[in-house]
């Protein structure tokens, strides 16, 4: 589940929502006071680079370490710009011990990266001729979806469909918190929303949905014969050699992975409105452990569990061309504005992925969002330089909002020269 920077989301989400907003906007009017300045020689001698390399990595740190102080339970980031071995680091608060050890390799919920992989699936099957992007969502879901005449698969992909986002009715919320054990699926999802008006006619405009994806996932399901799991396993992960990556349908992990966290009921942001306050799980030095909780609505927006390493390898395939013929691969790069019309293109969503103009260079990212996990991934236009970040947590002080942009913003400039 990603909440996107400029549409109003669950109250839950917020916080990350806000430093994702200070990010982007500190890239969009140059780097912050706090990005490091990595100097070269002329010759780009391996002394210097190692210099800059060394410095990149102590700011990095200092940032993940910044933000633990600040309350975020851990952080793990991972940088390569592909000229050598990857900068990885893991940082904990000193309480999160006694339930794991945190590593740069472990396993985290990517939530609405999740999105990415989706897109990747229906444009493969683009590909072979099985699917249409002008095909609408009528031809493979007959009547579960509002306006399903009208709105076609590309409008799913890039969120132009005009469908309610189902994560913002108030019948998720015992899903969403981890208290309700029943699986949403996708039906259920779909008819759920069909008693919510649209919220634009179909291709009229741009506001993130997870819905979208939800239809997505079962318009795959409707066309392949083939569970989600299966097809993120045959397709993506098993091809790549991605280990650790993988359509979660339970709550059970398969891997070393990371503890996620919310802040008990009673350490909860003043904020947080009540129905959000409160988590499922076992309780510890004023957390909620969340890490055994498998929120039950989540499906093909954002279901799939991986690492930075894996993440990056995924990125690498992709923008390289090794996962998508050059003419589906294009597809995904088309993007719509973010912000309307009126708005510089500055952030464009594209088919499962976001075109981001940083002070950088440009980058192609997502953003993912569920409790105890926020994710970000980065990769430049051909996949051969990546970056991630994730926090246990999804709910930050106003303090770790702005740390959380300077991070966002250092590793976007690292992965650059």
């Amino acid at each position: 589940m990603r909440v996107h920077v400029r549409v109003r989301r669950i109250p839950r989400l917020t916080g990350f929502r806000a430093m994702a907003a200070v990010a982007l906007a500190a890239a969009l009017v140059g780097p912050l006071a706090t990005t490091p300045s990595t100097a070269y020689a002329v010759d780009g001698s391996a002394a210097v680079r190692q210099d800059g390399s060394a410095e990149t990595r102590a700011h990095l740190r200092a940032l993940a370490r910044e933000l633990v102080e600040e309350g975020v339970p851990g952080v793990i980031v991972r940088v390569d710009d592909g000229h050598g071995r990857p900068i990885e680091i893991a940082e904990q608060a000193a309480w999160t011990r006694k339930d794991h050890r945190l590593r740069a390799d472990d396993e985290v919920r990517e939530a609405s990266n999740t999105k990415t992989v989706m897109a990747t699936l229906v444009l493969q099957l683009v590909a072979e001729h099985r699917l249409a992007l002008t095909d609408p969502v009528d031809k493979w879901l007959p009547g579960q979806v509002r306006n399903g005449r009208a709105i076609t698969l590309r409008m799913l992909l890039n969120h132009t469909s005009g469908l309610f986002d189902y994560t913002e009715d108030p019948a998720l919320v015992p899903a969403l918190t981890g208290w309700d054990p029943h699986v949403w699926t996708s039906t259920e999802i779909l008819s759920l929303v069909r008693g919510h008006p649209a919220l634009f006619e179909p291709g009229a405009e741009w506001s993130y949905s997870n819905t979208n994806y939800i239809a997505v996932g079962a318009v795959l399901e409707r066309v392949t014969g083939r569970s989600l799991a299966a097809l993120v396993r045959e397709r993506i992960a098993r091809p790549l050699g991605l280990r650790h990556t993988f359509y979660a349908t339970g709550s059970a992990w398969r891997g070393r992975h990371a503890h996620g966290y919310e802040p008990d009921a009673a350490h909860m942001p003043p904020n947080v409105p009540e129905e959000f306050r409160n988590y499922a799980g076992p309780r510890h030095d004023d957390h909620v452990d969340v890490t055994g909780d498998y929120v039950t609505a989540d499906g093909a927006d954002a279901a799939i569990v991986s690492t930075a390493g894996d993440w990056s390898r995924f990125y690498g395939a992709l923008m390289s061309g090794r996962l998508l013929p050059a003419a589906q691969l294009a597809e995904m790069r088309t993007t719509v504005p973010e912000g309307g019309s009126d708005d510089p293109e500055e952030l464009g969503y594209g088919l499962g992925i976001e075109r981001a103009k940083t002070a950088c260079g440009t980058v192609w990212d997502h953003v993912g969002v569920v409790p105890g996990y926020a994710t970000y991934n980065v990769t430049d236009s051909t996949g051969h330089r990546t970056a991630a970040f994730s926090f246990a947590t999804s709910t930050l002080t106003r303090a770790a909002h702005r740390t959380g942009a300077a991070l966002m913003d250092a590793i976007n400039c690292a992965i650059f020269d």
